[in-house]
């Protein structure tokens, strides 16, 4: 009976890569209010700082400093609308990661 050699699993550049963006991109929402501007844009596609704040209850210069972290990132877009800066979710996916996340039963 010859025994089978194990076939070790190799993760090529292209893997390796996508895994690299998932975890730039978790790395990145990791904080209550990030997630929390998330979900708010998800219902509102297209909102001001000043709304976003009133919705989450926070400051403006930490959303501030939320929201243009997650522009710089790739996370969000924002647009110019008269003397508003107007921020929509860029990377759609998002939401699907955090729901599933939110849907996990990791004992907790």
């Amino acid at each position: 009976m010859k025994k089978e050699k194990k076939k070790e699993e190799v993760i090529d550049k292209e893997l390796v890569e996508k895994l690299e963006r998932i975890a730039y991109i978790l790395k990145t929402v990791a904080h209550p209010t990030r997630l929390g501007i998330i979900h708010i844009l998800e219902i509102h596609p297209r909102l001001s700082v000043t709304a976003i704040c009133e919705m989450l209850g926070s400051e403006q210069s930490l959303t501030s400093h939320h929201l243009q972290n997650m522009r710089l990132k790739g996370i969000l877009s924002v647009k110019r609308e008269g003397r508003s800066m107007m921020y929509s979710l860029k990377e759609k996916d998002v939401s699907l990661i955090i729901e599933c996340l939110d849907n996990c039963q990791c004992n907790m």
